[in-house]
């Protein structure tokens, strides 16, 4: 792992951060209530008993999640409009977490356990390494959590993207814009040839009960060539591309390459040494 690499989205998400704030709380409850790490039964010199403990660890913890929050809260406010932090910063605040909640619970137990003679240093080490286990442990598993939630919704992306492309067929409706984005003309796939470009103009030839037609669009057959990437409209020379769905036969020339339409009569259209690798790739699949 790159630790000069960008967190993942997903760390700053406002519920992946209320759900890990939550779980990192019920985990030190239990933690604390079963382990009794801290002496804390002996808080406020006291022997607590188990109803008693519960209510006084609640509060402690409570207080000690605090810092969590406060993190959590600065964290996302300063990646809310771009991801900043990378993975070294993120193990940094991490860090910081747990020793901040370290000494939160060492200074608790120093004022309130009366008959405890360690030295400071000595309730620290101990009251680190437990804060250890209980941030670090749940940390893991909610992160392994919210990467597997992540990798299943992305895969539920890709997976919606592969049935909207298999459902691309002749009847699908193409809908042309302008450079500005306004709706100029609709045809079915079926009916599409192809476009040929001319500075920043494009022309879209296809067939009508005319016959061949055409329609002259202002736009770029860059811009048209993005807006379509998951048809079968496919660029063949730098000034055209065409719907391969309607391409009959790949004839080579003297000058090069000529696709041949499946109309009547026969249109053609040029084919560039650029992209003759990609045609034939292309003429293959079809």
């Amino acid at each position: 792992m790159n630790l000069n690499n960008k967190i993942p989205t997903y760390f700053i998400l406002k519920k992946n951060i209320t759900n890990l704030v939550l779980f990192t709380a019920g985990f030190a409850l239990l933690f604390i209530n079963l382990y009794s790490p801290f002496d804390v039964k002996n808080w406020f010199g006291l022997n607590l008993k188990s109803q008693e403990l519960f209510f006084y660890s609640s509060l402690i913890i409570l207080t000690g999640v605090l810092v969590v929050v406060v993190s959590r809260v600065l964290l996302y406010q300063y990646n809310k409009r771009e991801i900043r932090t990378t993975m070294l910063g993120f193990a940094l605040i991490i860090a910081a977490e747990v020793m901040s909640m370290s000494l939160f619970y060492t200074f608790y137990e120093a004022f309130f356990i009366t008959d405890d003679d360690r030295s400071f240093l000595e309730v620290f080490n101990v009251s680190f390494q437990n804060t250890t286990l209980v941030l670090l442990l749940p940390y893991a598993v909610m992160w392994l959590y919210f990467s597997y939630v992540d990798k299943i919704h992305k895969l539920k992306i890709l997976t919606e993207q592969d049935e909207e492309i298999n459902s691309i067929d002749s009847n699908s409706m193409v809908l042309f814009k302008d450079e500005k984005g306004t709706m100029r003309i609709s045809l079915k796939l079926q009916d599409l040839l192809y476009i040929k470009a001319t500075d920043n103009y494009v022309t879209i030839f296809y067939v009508s009960p005319k016959g061949i037609s055409r329609h002259l669009l202002r736009n770029t057959i860059k811009n048209i060539e993005k807006e379509f990437i998951d048809f079968p409209l496919k660029r063949c020379h730098r000034s055209y591309m065409v719907n391969f769905d309607k391409v009959k036969i790949i004839r080579r020339e003297k000058g090069g390459l000529i696709l041949e339409m499946e109309t009547d009569p026969i249109v053609e259209v040029p084919v560039s040494k650029t992209y003759m690798d990609h045609v034939f790739e292309l003429f293959k699949k079809n």
